[in-house]
């Protein structure tokens, strides 16, 4: 964990009217939402497939994982693409709202307040409520990510 004077710096996006973050030092890029693939065989998680410059890319939504209510993609939604531990994944969120900068110190360990969510790495206490961080390197759990290795595969 950093030094309470290092700060962190996040993204931050909207799904289902609830605030997420995600590290800017693994985000790659924001894009316009764009036909999704499906791929048959990919974990709950996975929404399809999209090509980035000759890049199969998996989409993921964040809905999907935490059990929010589904909800038809819609063209105003982004896509934010970064990079989770060997590959890259593109999150649908409905809005990106920018970059925050906050002392490490701010961010809350997840482990204190929701377990069985391993992918949410902390929380961060804001003015509008609470912003759950995401650890894409645990998005997945082992067996989903060699289910959508497979999936990938065939696909």
């Amino acid at each position: 964990m950093a030094t309470p004077a290092s700060p962190i710096r996040l993204l931050l996006l909207t799904v289902d009217g609830q605030t997420y973050a995600l590290h800017l030092a693994a985000v790659d890029r924001i894009l316009r939402m764009v036909e999704v693939t499906p791929l048959p065989g990919a974990p709950d998680a996975v929404e399809g497939v999209i090509n980035i410059q000759g890049e199969v890319v998996p989409v993921v939504s964040i809905r999907r994982r935490l059990g929010v209510a589904e909800r038809a993609v819609g063209t105003g939604d982004s896509l934010v693409v970064a990079r989770a531990r060997s590959r890259r994944l593109a999150i649908i969120a409905e809005s990106v709202l920018g970059v925050v900068e906050r002392p490490a110190d701010a961010v809350v360990s997840a482990g204190d307040l929701a377990q069985g969510i391993q992918h949410i790495e902390g929380v961060l206490k804001t003015s509008d409520g609470l912003v759950l961080i995401h650890d894409l390197d645990r998005f997945f759990s082992p067996e989903e990510e060699q289910s959508l290795d497979l999936a990938l595969e065939r696909g």
